[in-house]
């Protein structure tokens, strides 16, 4: 697949929730969840505070045709959940891989959510990748122990730059091959 061909059109059932592509109408809690400081600091991307516009911006890139990203909410309206849970995405790389990110709003955290929107990306590989990759920060195990529930191997220790923190992070990289590429 050619990076000009990503369409994220599809929802994909995951569970309790489904993963449905952006609308405009998810800014305001976009907003409300990516501006928690406990949300942004465990980002690579996101600013704290979050400059006024920030979501707007998100969504309209996230709604883009044609991106490298393809971005999922984590919806649980259809099962009496809120509409917003969190966010999903796959960002493409080189060689049919590409590179997992996802935040869930601190309501939600520990509820399993995470995991059952990873697990569904993975079976449905909407990018046809043969691995994806994952980057969390040292002091996040729970984001790291939702990667290994997911199958994913530890490959090494490196860092990156946190915007919210405005320091280099350390981190943990993993990798999950998939077979039905």
């Amino acid at each position: 697949m050619t990076l000009d061909m990503i369409d994220q059109k599809a929802v994909i059932p995951a569970g309790r929730l489904l993963l449905r592509p952006v609308r405009k109408s998810d800014a305001g809690l976009f907003a409300l969840y990516a501006g928690d400081a406990r949300v942004a600091k465990a980002t690579r991307s996101i600013p704290h505070p979050l400059p006024p516009g920030a979501a707007e911006a998100f969504v309209s890139r996230s709604m883009a045709a044609g991106g490298v990203e393809q971005v999922w909410v984590m919806d649980g309206s259809a099962n009496a959940l809120p509409e917003v849970l969190g966010v999903i995405s796959l960002k493409a790389m080189d060689r049919g891989q590409s590179e997992i990110g996802y935040w869930v709003a601190p309501a939600f955290w520990n509820t399993g959510y995470a995991s059952e929107a990873l697990r569904a990306l993975l079976e449905a590989n909407p990018m046809g990748n043969c691995a994806i990759f994952a980057e969390v920060f040292q002091d996040n195990p729970g984001s790291a122990r939702v990667l290994t529930n997911c199958g994913f191997d530890y490959l090494g220790d490196a860092e990156t730059f946190s915007v919210a923190r405005n320091a280099r992070v350390p981190t943990w990289t993993y990798i999950r091959k998939l077979s039905n590429a």
